[in-house]
């Protein structure tokens, strides 16, 4: 599989991004063996890049993926605003994918200059341990052009993960053209570029030759993160990336896996869930939250708010 260097950071990565998210407890809630099984499966085919968070709780998975590919490149994400909760960020990091560094370090889900700004504490915490060598490079998570705009006025942002699909589903504030005109400016910067929910989340399943056609023409992309759930879905997507034709019984496999959020009968309708939601996917209805599935990019972050563990992504 095609390696290309992450902007400027001096990092070569695979084209295809394992996210881990879809395996861990706000999903698909495989054993640690079923996970790491499956980044075995996917360094089998080249892939050296994986992607975590800390609200993801895969750390552990990650872990045991690098007893088996040690030099694998992990990227992970933290809501941390304070210089504090940054370092607490760091801690749990390393403690927890038992490494010393943490090759890229993201602030998590930002969504304007403004945000930018209100995690400063934070981001110079981070700018600080890739000068000391435990970080070796920094950047942000984004749902809206907004901050991808305001991003690539900030030089000390290595790299930027967007959403951005064909059809726009996610994108809080626009359009994909808005948001892919961004992305070119930011590659254009030298900043290292990896895209996230190519298929919104499992909506263009039914559409989705179209729309990773379209992801992968779009050059300023250096690689494109996609979470995986089975050795079929591995096989299919690491062939895709690597530009070959994917078998037929994994093409067939994967489009009958669309995925959904349940919101189990117990709801409280605490409203958490509704207060977290950015793409306004939810509501309170009858004393209960309710999700309108055209607008859920099915994240799965409102199941880390969720009192009574009554929300999940299957």
């Amino acid at each position: 599989m095609e390696k290309r260097e992450l902007g400027r950071t001096g990092l070569f990565v695979s084209r295809l991004c394992f996210g881990t998210l879809t395996m861990g407890p706000f999903q698909r809630n495989l054993s640690i063996s079923e996970g790491t099984s499956l980044m075995e499966r996917a360094f089998s085919h080249g892939v050296n890049f994986l992607d975590t968070a800390e609200i993801y709780e895969t750390y552990p998975y990650v872990k045991q993926a690098l007893k088996i590919k040690p030099d694998a490149i992990v990227c992970t994400k933290s809501y941390a605003y304070t210089k504090e909760m940054a370092e607490e960020s760091f801690r749990k990091a390393v403690e927890g994918i038992g490494r010393d560094h943490i090759d890229i370090f993201m602030l998590h889900e930002q969504e304007s200059g403004l945000t930018i700004r209100g995690h400063k504490e934070a981001l110079d915490y981070f700018l600080d341990m890739k000068r000391k060598g435990y970080i070796r490079a920094v950047g942000l998570s984004t749902h809206y052009v907004e901050c991808m705009r305001a991003a690539c006025t900030h030089p000390e942002l290595d790299v930027l993960f967007p959403l951005i699909n064909k059809k726009g589903v996610g994108i809080a504030d626009g359009t994909p053209e808005q948001m892919l005109e961004q992305i070119e400016t930011a590659h254009k910067l030298g900043k290292g570029v990896f895209a996230m929910k190519p298929l919104g989340g499992g909506h263009l399943i039914n559409d989705r030759e179209e729309a990773m056609n379209y992801i992968l023409g779009i050059d300023s992309l250096d690689a494109i993160a996609i979470g995986m759930q089975s050795i079929a879905e591995v096989d299919y997507n690491c062939a895709l990336l690597a530009g070959k034709t994917p078998a037929e019984e994994d093409a067939i496999a994967t489009k009958k896996a669309p995925r959904h959020l349940l919101i189990q009968d117990w709801c409280e309708g605490c409203g958490a869930c509704v207060d977290r939601c950015a793409n306004r996917a939810l509501r309170l209805e009858k004393g209960r939250a309710e999700v309108d599935h055209e607008k859920c990019a099915l994240c799965g972050y409102c199941a880390t708010v969720c009192p009574q563990f009554t929300i999940k992504v299957i």
